[in-house]
């Protein structure tokens, strides 16, 4: 399953990046993000994302 731009940029407004996959789950569930996108991003492997690019190339590519 893949996110669209879109959907991250609903989610994860306002995020200051460097992230963890830790707060980008609670970002997007203080967000109002929706089960799938909650799943997604906890499936994301346990590293730090440096910038958008990188949480969208993780997001899309797979796994």
């Amino acid at each position: 399953m893949t996110v669209s731009g879109v959907q991250l940029q609903e989610y994860l407004a306002g995020l200051d990046y460097p992230v963890s996959r830790e707060d980008l789950v609670r970002w997007a569930q203080e967000n109002g993000a929706d089960t799938t996108m909650l799943h997604l991003l906890q499936a994301l492997p346990p590293e730090q994302f440096d910038n958008p690019e990188e949480l969208t190339e993780a997001l899309t590519t797979p796994t």
